[in-house]
């Protein structure tokens, strides 16, 4: 690399002085636009000079100096000394950013890293990493570990110290890549995954893994600390860049874009790379359900650890902290988890044990990450059938009581998907594990794993008692792969969801995971299996009794319960004896009211079960709910479901459709279906129409409907688009869900099915194309 002197990059004004005027000229140099880079032949007394006034503390000259002792065939020895001399000057800096949790850094707040990246050391310290790589040589330069360590921690201390560096650091590929190899040695593993962890997180385009030399070998040759290390590295290499909460996230803005880009995205790409890697997601499968013990007293000491994460956050400084423990304990193996000791060591040798907890729980979130990325990914059904052969969710059972919910975390702010994160490490652990359950039940028949043999043969029996057959993914699971123990997974998981505290967040992740088990074809003896543990009025306690304010969590109980109770007369008859009076009731209708696009998976549910509880009148049972249940009487009149399927109509438009608040066109769509079932579209729609009317708005809600159902067709017969959940949900066939919305859409205003039809001319407005505005 061509090292340019200042003088060269001087005004040529300046360039000409004498040496007595240079020096004034290299004292009031700093405000002018040029920037200050490359001392190196600048005499070393001008530098002097110009130091004691500017308080650089040395930093140009030891550059200097680095940059003398570091030209090829040179003593490196020397130029270690160097550096370490430059790294005890940045190293407070970095760790003021990571105790004073600085959001962002200037050259005020830390004058010395500024000042290093101002006169080149960044680039001088990534040309001496390099060297070994491009250098011409036969015999190769060797750099020491230690010397490449303490070169990627000065790089890292200036990557969060000072704006830019991490930038210009990213734009550089070569750079990245090299950085990969450097992580086949374990004593600078550490330091490189740190710095790159910083590096990807700012660049612009995703970095592709397979670009990356010798990856397979390279991931094999990770010990199990390591390769945990590593994802973290990995999940910002697969999951999808977050677009902000912008209109990029409208349905609309996202098919539009996947008609550009018809190609799989970068983090699909990676996902497929990391499969292909032999044994990689076995290695996870142990990490996420590796034990670790944890001896008697640890649990108050833990407590003082999770206070001090606010600046062990930074995972050099634990990692660190954590590495030094293990080589003054001189464990043989990175992997030893006995902990038996701890109580009754002195405090300064327990600190290392009980931070060895907080470790393993940082390391399995990032673990339970990358694992549920994949398990959403296009390899969904390679990577289930690899987990439950794993046996991923056996192992998580067994740590459920000891590490996952060993005790109830203060209450945190909910964070949405892709939303960051500040929480602790065993907030963001439940979080994780959470997910990952709702991802591996959502619509998949491996949900049947998260119970146990004695729980599996429950299901069956209610089958038996209602003289109705298993369904196929029962029957087929393999029972070798199930839960252990007394009780399966989701079993410990309601008895921890119904201990939640009111106004805690975890029940929104909690109810997630537990509707996923009930997502898909709607399954009597799961929902049975449910209501004997007392779900239902849980949840209706939740609702109604708790005081709950959290849309989120309200939202996440409102499409629990919906899933529990569809169809289910059992459910319905539950819900009546406890909604058991009219103020009780008021409560309900007043929260599924106060926001439908939160509520309307419930309304779905209870209208699709009141029109299959109506051809069943001639079962008393049926007819008797049917009678007394204030919630189907209530959906029972007309008016109601007018009003309903006006609002939902009438809260979404094109140009907002999420995938939040589709399910509010899917929802009006069932209404709709329903009654063009029974022959009753046209009042329907006619209805529709003298409301417009009477809000005075002729024209505004059909119009919106008619555009909503265009776009409908255009992204549901997309021909990637899985199509079978909405089929599965209502057991309505896909095709007649087509049907109805062509029937709505014709353009023959004779038709009495047609929503043109009952749209005044003069207010006509059918022809917009979305997609190509």
């Amino acid at each position: 690399m061509l090292w340019i002197p200042l003088k060269f990059l001087m005004p040529v004004s300046l360039r000409c002085k004498t040496p007595a005027n240079l020096t004034v000229a290299l004292v009031h140099f700093v405000p002018l636009s040029l920037p200050m880079m490359f001392p190196f032949q600048i005499p070393r007394a001008l530098l002097q000079e110009r130091d004691k006034r500017a308080r650089w503390h040395g930093i140009p000259i030891l550059l200097q100096k680095l940059y003398e002792s570091s030209h090829p065939n040179s003593d490196l020895s020397q130029t270690h000394g160097v550096v370490k001399e430059l790294a005890s000057l940045l190293s407070m800096e970095a760790m003021t950013f990571v105790t004073e949790d600085r959001k962002t850094a200037q050259e005020s707040t830390f004058p010395n890293t500024y000042t290093f990246d101002l006169f080149g050391g960044v680039d001088l310290l990534v040309e001496i990493l390099m060297r070994p790589t491009v250098s011409m040589q036969k015999k190769k330069p060797k750099l020491s570990d230690d010397l490449v360590k303490d070169c990627l921690s000065v790089l890292y201390n200036c990557c969060i110290c000072t704006e830019g560096v991490t930038k210009s650091l990213a734009s550089r590929n070569d750079f990245v890549l090299f950085l990969f190899t450097l992580m086949t040695n374990k004593k600078t593993f550490l330091q490189t995954a740190t710095l790159i962890e910083d590096i990807l997180g700012v660049r612009k385009e995703m970095i592709q893994l397979e670009e990356i030399p010798n990856l397979s070998s390279l991931v094999q040759s990770f010990d199990q600390q390591q390769l945990a290390n590593f994802c973290r590295i990995l999940s910002v290499t697969i999951s999808e860049p977050d677009l902000g909460h912008d209109d990029k996230h409208t349905l609309l803005a996202k098919n539009i874009q996947q008609k550009k880009n018809p190609i799989p995205s970068c983090a699909e790409l990676n996902q497929v790379t990391l499969l292909n890697i032999p044994g990689f997601i076995e290695r996870l499968c142990k990490l996420a359900t590796r034990k670790v013990s944890e001896a008697t007293g640890a649990s108050s000491f833990l407590q003082e650890l999770e206070d001090w994460y606010t600046w062990l956050d930074n995972a050099l400084v634990l990692d660190a902290l954590m590495q030094m423990a293990t080589e003054d304990a001189d464990h043989s193996s990175t992997e030893s988890s006995d902990e038996s000791t701890l109580a009754t060591s002195p405090l300064r040798h327990r600190l290392p044990q009980s931070m060895k907890i907080v470790h393993e729980i940082m390391y399995k979130v990032e673990v339970l990450y990358v694992l549920c990325v994949l398990l959403m990914g296009r390899q969904r059904s390679q990577v289930h059938k690899m987990l439950a052969e794993f046996r991923l969710i056996p192992g998580l059972n067994n740590l459920f009581d000891k590490l996952i919910w060993r005790r109830h975390t203060t209450s945190h702010i909910l964070h949405r998907e892709n939303q960051s994160c500040d929480c602790s490490p065993e907030i963001s652990f439940k979080i994780q594990f959470l997910r990952l359950l709702q991802s591996f039940s959502d619509h998949h028949e491996n949900k049947y794993l998260l119970l146990n043999n004695q729980e599996l043969n429950e299901l069956s029996a209610i089958c038996v008692k209602a003289s109705i057959p298993e369904v196929e993914a029962l029957a087929n699971t393999d029972r070798s792969l199930v839960c252990d123990g007394k009780k399966g997974l989701l079993t410990r998981l309601l008895t921890v969801m119904k201990k939640e505290p009111p106004d805690s967040s975890f029940r929104f992740w909690q109810a997630r995971a537990v509707e996923s088990f009930l997502r898909g074809a709607t399954s009597y003896a799961d929902q049975v299996f449910l209501l004997k543990r007392g779900l239902l009025e849980h949840i209706l306690f939740c609702i109604i009794d708790s005081g709950c304010k959290s849309r989120d969590v309200l939202q996440s109980y409102f499409d629990l319960l919906g899933e529990l109770m569809k169809f289910n007369i059992d459910a319905f008859k539950r819900f009546n004896r406890y909604v058991n009076t009219d103020e009780k009731f008021q409560i309900f209708l007043n929260q599924i009211n106060s926001s439908l696009v939160d509520s309307n998976m419930l309304v779905r549910c209870i209208v699709l079960s009141l029109d299959r509880f109506e051809s069943q009148t001639e079962d008393i049972k049926v007819v008797e709910v049917l009678s007394k249940c204030c919630l189907l009487s209530y959906m029972s009149h007309v008016e109601n479901r007018l009003s309903f399927l006006f609002r939902l109509i009438n809260i979404i438009n094109v140009q907002t459709l999420t995938q939040e608040n589709v399910s509010c066109l899917n929802t009006s769509l069932v209404v709709l279906m329903l009654a063009r079932r029974r022959g009753k579209l046209s009042f329907y729609l006619n209805a529709l129409r003298e409301k417009e009317y009477t809000e005075r708005y002729p024209g505004c809600l059909l119009n919106n409907f008619h555009h909503l159902l265009r776009f409908w067709q255009r992204h549901y017969l997309n021909k990637d688009k899985d199509s079978s959940c909405l089929e599965n949900s209502s057991c309505i066939s896909f095709n007649y869900w087509k049907e109805t919305v062509s029937v709505l859409l014709i353009k023959d205003r004779t038709s009495p099915c047609a929503i043109a039809s009952y749209i005044d001319e003069v207010y006509m407005d059918l022809d917009r194309d979305f997609l190509e505005d």
